[in-house]
């Protein structure tokens, strides 16, 4: 049995309210919580069960809406319910620390990346700007970061976000906390990044005893990172167990359904065939840059109506860069885009609004993609507004419509605000403005990377029956390769700018594969505790997200 004195935070009765139709309404419902000195634990439950409520509470801080209303949350015997506020501020950043789910929407725009790693170490006197700068480019080496040296001094819209992410975790661990809360730290991660996150972090915690709390909706992920699992319901525990028991042997009918989630998968589609057979989305020989970098080189592929074309690839591989091209947001330096055999204007300003309207796109990260000012019946309603012509009674019905096509209950969120919202129901108001164009095509920008595998799951059942019954086509970027095989009909691989494979899913997870698509499949976690401390010892600390360059 662990000693006391390790304990390093206890939460007792934890009870937190948020602020909803002018009245206070519980959210968490008495949470108990230990974490021993160098122990991490795993907060997982779907969206809205309270996890970064909780995970913000450990470090005596709610957000604005909500508030601590009972319980003790005691950190290395500091009582933080009632510690003055200015203690509270001298403690975060330096002896707990905290990496957001969306790296994009918490660094600050305006300032380079390293003025803003650097800013605790020097603020709190652990550092000058000199060492903290070293110190940095060796956080940023040992989170296998490009050019580990220079990278800090890009502003954060100058890296690709799975880069901001590592980034994020770097800061995070520049003072050394004794604890460090991750939510979802891994989510904008394609998965070979991911295991070198996954990997520095373990290292982070084992070198420096450092206690975690990982707060997460991927299962195979917290069964690498976590010793203990808590369970979490609509704010209520529903088990915690040591991290192997809890695999082998949930006991309550809830978190049995999580363990089983994924069991959707559809039938693959097959392209039509004949002389009328025309792509509606066909990417001929396009390259793009940023500034003088070259970012997509020669990249082609055909969108079928009807059918699911996944994009798979690292971060960085210009996934996310097609994607904008195809809408006209950066136009091609070469090549063109072709809407059902006709060539569309490479800028999105000289397209008509009926070309617009064809093509919608729902956006990686909802917190940066909703205004957080505006409500969500004006954020779904204008675009219906804008191409539909909808006013009054039939907008809001087009409205409630959407809601219930999303399961966000429309007597309830259609005048909230996205920060009233999780992270997953954002993502799903996300979903409906694109859904409310009425479109023919729509690119999924890693849409269920943000919701819990039971929401996303419902997602994707939601997207395919809108898809047959519309005849939609989409194009699925995502790094999550159970999103694949769940939904595709046709996968194209890339890697540094270039298509490397593309073919019918089912042919594409076949072997023999390309030496990079191997490396994606072979990368995918999987509910073994042991499966990432394998992986290294097969690959090889030096090796571990390193692509095959053929």
């Amino acid at each position: 049995m662990v000693p006391k004195k390790d304990v390093l935070l206890e939460i007792k009765d934890l009870r937190i309210e948020g602020y909803s139709d002018e009245k206070w309404v519980e959210i968490v419902h008495g949470v108990d919580l230990t974490l021993h000195k160098g122990e991490v634990l795993g907060l997982i439950g779907e969206s809205g069960a309270g996890k970064s409520t909780i995970g913000l509470a450990s470090m005596g801080f709610a957000r604005d809406g909500c508030r601590i209303s009972g319980g003790s949350i005691e950190f290395d015997g500091m009582e933080l319910t009632t510690t003055p506020e200015s203690a509270l501020r001298a403690l975060r950043g330096s002896r707990i620390a905290y990496v957001a789910q969306s790296a994009a929407a918490s660094f600050n725009p305006s300032h380079k990346i390293i003025d803003q790693h650097t800013e605790a170490p020097i603020q709190y006197r652990i550092q000058k700007r000199v060492e903290a700068q070293e110190d940095a480019m060796q956080l940023y080496e040992r989170l296998r970061l490009p050019n580990p040296d220079e990278i800090g001094f890009r502003y954060p819209h100058q890296v690709s976000g799975g880069q901001l992410q590592r980034a994020m975790t770097a800061m995070a661990m520049a003072c050394r906390p004794d604890l460090i809360i991750f939510d979802e730290p891994t989510t904008a991660l394609d998965v070979t990044t991911q295991i070198e996150v996954l990997a520095a972090i373990r290292d982070i915690v084992d070198q420096f005893n450092t206690a975690a709390i990982y707060i997460t909706h991927d299962l195979a992920v917290v069964a690498q990172m976590a010793d203990t699992i808590k369970v979490l319901l609509k704010g209520e525990e529903v088990e915690e167990a040591p991290t192997a028991q809890m695999l082998d042997s949930p006991k309550e009918d809830y978190t049995k359904s999580l363990w089983a989630v994924r069991s959707f998968k559809r039938p693959q589609k097959q392209r039509p065939t004949g002389a009328d057979a025309i792509p509606i989305i066909s990417v001929q020989g396009i390259d793009a840059a940023y500034g003088k970098t070259k970012v997509l080189d020669d990249v082609s592929f055909d969108i079928y109506p009807g059918m699911t074309v996944a994009v798979v690839g690292e971060s960085g591989s210009g996934k996310s860069t097609t994607a904008r091209c195809i809408t006209g947001l950066l136009p091609p330096t070469k090549g063109q885009i072709l809407f059902n055999g006709e060539a569309l204007p490479p800028r999105y300003q000289d397209r008509s609004k009926e070309q617009l309207r064809q093509a919608q796109m729902i956006y990686q990260m909802a917190d940066t993609a909703l205004n957080p000012k505006i409500r969500i019946c004006d954020i779904i309603g204008r675009p219906a507004q804008f191409y539909s012509g909808l006013h009054g009674t039939a907008l809001k019905s087009r409205v409630d419509e959407l809601l219930d096509l999303i399961e966000l209950d429309p007597a309830k969120f259609y005048n909230r605000y996205p920060p009233e919202l999780s992270g997953g129901q954002k993502q799903r108001v996300g979903i409906a403005r694109a859904l409310a164009a009425d479109p023919k095509f729509i690119i999924c920008d890693e849409v269920t990377s943000a919701l819990d595998q039971l929401v996303a799951e419902g997602i994707l059942k939601l997207l395919d029956r809108l898809q047959q019954e519309f005849n939609l086509a989409y194009m699925f970027i995502t790094h999550d390769l159970a999103t694949v095989r769940s939904i595709a009909d046709e996968v194209v691989v890339m890697q540094r700018g270039k298509v490397v494979e593309q073919g019918p899913k089912d042919e594409m997870f076949t072997p023999p594969h390309h030496p990079y698509t191997d490396l994606l499949l072979s990368s995918v976690p999987e509910m073994d505790p042991n499966w990432l401390t394998t992986l290294l010892d097969e690959r090889g600390t030096d090796a571990i997200g390193e692509a095959a360059n053929v």
